[in-house]
């Protein structure tokens, strides 16, 4: 079968290296000049920062990926765990160090925040156990049909129950509820329209832990990026996709500049509010956007942040939350650091920044500065993928199958939704609806 994979991107790579392994002849258009999307890096003379993401939750997913498409993730790169999944520092100056895979570590981590906080916490994580049970089964990891569910899985799906409902109920410390909330936060979502069953993050981050390639995420993107040459895969890099050619219901092509390119099914792992095809499907869905960004390439380590390998996440919790990750390549003796901001940021990110006491301005060698809208136009659409605007959110989303006969979506806006891991899952999806070709 003719498959064109449209974007090139951590899910156009996860759903391109596994169709091409079940032998189907796969064509990737990727508009940008190289492939991986926010695995990539941002680089400015001697320095280089994650553009994206910097880590990732549940490893087996990014093996699975490289096992199933060819040699296995040990042969390609090296992934460690983080051992801290992320520093919280509170306006009341309070810290907490979150640890990861060690539901131990994380109770005596919140017991001295606040003795007794610990048994809170755990009793609000061990929650989620059977709700990624159920789901994982049914959802993540399985094509799911929205109309025909499993009584267990409509039931979370469709409940009315908050993320921010759930906190406020089991959670009785506004410090413990902003670390459990944050990963929806800084994602650009609101708590009060995320559903309680998605909070099953905390239970990831401390089941499975925290992993990052050895060299950055851009290195997990040159890996794919290899796999396709491996795989066979048709990579046309600067080729612009217009839209979905459709002809009684189904895709047989998919447009460009200069022509078409035929297909018999066509994966969509780019925003498909960006193909005039499939955007009446998605019209009621709005995009997660992307966070204020600077890039800063210091003369030397930063007084008050880690400096070791890998990457290490501060969190400066008020208004605006700025979120402060070390990590990037840079110069020896120098430093590579990234801040995030949201909130009412009246102010440059980095004079925020120095109202909590970490002032990067003084060992300044250079910065990059890139707004919402610049990486959306970078990337085509945000990485951060469909905005939670209530449980209705997770049936608007597409994919794996669409309305459209023949056509599939993957990435960061389809079914499971954003993230390293719910990406990865997105390409294993396409591939398990799809199947292996025939003949």
């Amino acid at each position: 079968m003719r498959i064109v994979v449209v974007g090139g991107g951590l899910g156009g790579l996860a759903a391109a290296a596994r169709l091409a392994k079940l032998r189907h002849e796969v064509t990737l258009l990727e508009a940008g000049d190289a492939l991986g999307g926010a695995l990539g890096e941002v680089v400015s003379g001697e320095f280089a920062w994650d553009a994206g993401p910097v880590a990732t939750l549940v490893p087996a997913v990014v093996r699975d990926l490289f096992r199933k498409s060819g040699r296995p993730l040990e042969r390609e790169l090296d992934l460690e765990p983080v051992e801290t999944v992320r520093e919280h520092r509170f306006a009341d100056h309070t810290t907490l160090a979150l640890p990861g895979h060690s539901r131990a570590a994380q109770l005596r981590a919140f017991d001295e925040l606040r003795p007794g906080l610990g048994r809170q916490w755990v009793a609000h994580v061990d929650a989620y156990t059977e709700d990624w049970e159920v789901l994982r089964r049914a959802y993540f990891e399985n094509p799911w049909q929205p109309d025909d569910l499993p009584r267990e899985v409509r039931a979370r799906l469709d409940s009315r129950e908050s993320l921010r409902r759930r906190l406020r109920r089991t959670l009785k410390d506004d410090r413990a509820r902003l670390v459990a909330a944050h990963p929806f936060v800084a994602a650009g979502h609101d708590p009060r329209d995320v559903p309680a069953w998605a909070g099953l993050v905390a239970y990831l981050e401390q089941r499975f832990g925290t992993w990052a390639p050895v060299g950055g995420m851009a290195r997990l993107g040159d890996a794919l990026t290899a796999r396709m040459a491996t795989r066979r895969v048709d990579v046309r890099l600067s080729t612009r996709v217009r839209d979905l050619v459709v002809r009684e219901g189904r895709a047989v092509a998919v447009a460009v500049d200069g022509g078409e390119v035929d297909a018999d099914a066509v994966v969509v792992a780019v925003d498909p509010r960006t193909l005039p095809a499939l955007a009446p499907y998605v019209a009621r869905t709005l995009p997660a956007m992307p966070p204020v960004v600077t890039h800063a390439g210091l003369s030397r380590p930063v007084e008050g942040l880690p400096s070791g390998a890998g990457p290490h996440e501060v969190v400066l919790h008020g208004d605006p939350m700025l979120v402060v990750r070390t990590g990037g390549r840079a110069p020896d003796g120098a430093a590579a650091v990234t801040v995030h901001g949201r909130g009412r940021l009246a102010e440059d990110l980095l004079t925020a920044l120095a109202r909590h006491g970490i002032d990067l301005r003084r060992d300044l060698v250079v910065r990059v500065d890139r707004s919402p809208r610049q990486q959306v136009e970078q990337w085509g659409g945000s990485p951060y993928g469909v905005l939670w605007q209530g449980r209705g959110t997770v049936r608007r989303r597409l994919g794996p199958r669409t309305p459209l006969t023949g056509v599939y979506t993957a990435g960061a806006s389809a079914t499971p939704g954003a993230g390293v891991p719910f990406v990865g899952l997105s390409g294993a999806l396409v591939a398990a609806e799809i199947g292996p070709a025939r003949g």
